[in-house]
């Protein structure tokens, strides 16, 4: 589904609730968006929402490219054009001006899919375009650069001449300067790492408890079996708490005692976003028929067999194997009993 009016609002808000000293200043921002005009279309005068890219390499240095149009030293950015999301049309724009591939990015921590500056761009007059002066609402997001050598950049020669890597100290914009130099201060780093988490449940049999993804707007792999789990919050003090709230949301009355620390798995975000994912390990041996899914179709215990005839998510098949096999050789396995299996073994519907 394409952004909506409703979508740049909640955005908006969520935003100045976090930064509410701005209010004033983007006072123009909320006029538009209580406006009768798509606050997206570039027709829309005298503002109009766009957005831009902060791309932070592992140097800690900020992507910038040099518009031939103005002649100024920016983050990537531009339009909105039919995209489904504020950030999807960030990651477009950056993809199209400087030939970097959704996969070279990824989230960073602080920021998560959250905007990290928002600011108003006055913009001259451009008589070729039939465009008198007028003013971006610029809604800037960050990502970690992922691979550790730089991909070749493939500047889009119309509009872009040149690219350089500032540090954070030397960015262009003061606004995206000073909020950069203060998550600096709060782990912004520059190295990936993750922003997911999920749960490995076993049964101490060979059994892994699945869930089936339903099909909604922005699921990722709809209609695949899963692992329970999901983004980071901000409110979350790490990823325990992620995996934690993750299970309480999905799976009321799924009691896992004790989780650790697993593996980190990378997968793709529905944008084509590199998502590094920690993976948690634990021990469960409840009735996924007494349990109530609140996320997703149904939950399934998946033995071994099972796994080269279900629809997994990318990885999963090669991930459970690994740990049975870690599992077995620790001589922490019984021979899982299928069939046969005591009730709620085999499955349990969300409904």
């Amino acid at each position: 589904m394409p952004l909506t009016r409703s979508d740049i609002r909640r955005t908006a808000e969520k935003y100045l609730a976090r930064h509410p000293e701005e209010r004033a200043a983007l006072a123009g921002l909320m006029t538009l968006l209580d406006g009768a005009d798509d606050p997206a279309d570039r027709a829309t005068l005298p503002g109009h929402v766009t957005c831009s890219a902060a791309v932070i390499d592992r140097e800690q240095r900020v992507l910038h490219i040099a518009h031939r149009g103005t002649g100024l030293l920016l983050p990537p950015g531009g339009h909105i054009e039919g995209d489904r999301t504020l950030l999807a049309a960030a990651l477009r724009e950056v993809c199209e001006e400087t030939g970097l591939q959704a996969r070279d990015l990824c989230l960073t921590p602080q920021f998560l899919g959250s905007p990290v500056d928002v600011d108003i761009h006055d913009i001259d007059a451009n008589p070729s375009k039939g465009e008198g002066p007028h003013q971006h609402f610029d809604f800037r997001y960050a990502f970690y650069l992922s691979p550790e050598d730089h991909p070749e950049l493939a500047l889009q020669d119309a509009e872009v001449d040149g690219a350089r890597w500032l540090e954070l100290s030397k960015v262009r914009s003061s606004t995206l300067r000073s909020k950069l130099l203060a998550a600096r201060a709060q782990g912004l780093g520059g190295k990936p790492e993750p922003v997911n988490a999920s749960a490995l449940i076993h049964n101490g049999e060979g059994a892994y408890l699945l869930h089936l993804r339903d099909d909604r707007p922005g699921i990722w792999q709809p209609w695949n079996m899963a692992l329970l789990g999901g983004g980071r919050c901000a409110s979350d003090r790490d990823l325990m708490d992620t995996v934690r709230r993750e299970l309480a949301e999905e799976v009321p009355g799924l009691d896992v005692g004790e989780l650790t620390p697993y593996a980190v798995e990378e997968e793709t975000s529905v944008d084509g976003l590199a998502v590094p994912i920690q993976v948690f390990s634990g021990l469960w041996r409840g009735d996924v028929g007494r349990l109530r899914l609140h996320e997703g179709v149904l939950l399934y215990w998946a033995s071994l067999s099972d796994l080269d005839r279900l629809r997994l998510t990318p990885g999963l098949a090669g991930l459970i194997r690994r740990h049975a096999a870690e599992e077995s050789a620790a001589g922490e396995v019984v021979p899982h009993q299928m069939p046969g299996a005591p009730e709620g073994v085999r499955g349990g519907s969300g409904a």
